[in-house]
């Protein structure tokens, strides 16, 4: 684990499975038609139970960008905020990243949560560069801290080494 701070703030890097972890939102990298699909999608559909895809039905579809939160059914988590980012190399994926990420900031601070976890956005299914990833999210999130109205803690939740490094360098710029 790795944590940097940012003002009274945290950012912490760790690995692990996100649907696992006890926080306020946790953000999912969303299909536009909020379909759970596989990976962690699959992982939120059984450990959260069928509440959370009937909860789906009626807030989709949600355009490239944009972020909608809903319970978290079963999981740990009192939300999950349901973020549609770029995918596969689209025009200005770097833009519409920055913007899904911010919208995701938005969520959490709109449903007042205090902490809310991270995947590295993208980066697996939809090609997302793991390099503009990492730095996008630090940065972002970094700024975000600063003036914060309810978030105290960010968790960034990666899978492995790979994903990993990347983060901690970008932190370790946060703290100097």
């Amino acid at each position: 684990m790795v944590t940097a701070e940012v003002e009274t703030e945290q950012i912490q890097l760790i690995k692990g499975d996100i649907t696992l972890l006890e926080v306020d939102a946790l953000v999912f990298y969303a299909e536009p038609n909020l379909e759970l699909g596989s990976g962690f999608g699959t992982a939120i559909s059984i450990r959260g139970g069928p509440t959370v895809k009937k909860e789906l039905e009626r807030l989709g579809p949600v355009g490239t960008g944009e972020a909608v939160v809903s319970g978290a059914g079963n999981l740990k988590a009192s939300y999950i905020i349901h973020a549609v980012g770029p995918r596969f190399q689209e025009e200005n994926t770097e833009e519409k990243l920055k913007t899904t990420i911010l919208n995701s900031l938005r969520c959490a601070e709109e449903a007042g949560a205090k902490t809310i976890a991270f995947p590295p956005m993208g980066t697996g299914f939809y090609g997302i560069p793991l390099d503009l990833c990492s730095r996008l999210l630090v940065e972002l999130v970094s700024d975000h801290l600063k003036t914060s109205a309810s978030l105290k803690e960010v968790i960034i939740c990666v899978q492995d080494a790979r994903e990993f490094e990347p983060f901690r360098k970008e932190l370790s710029k946060v703290t100097g």
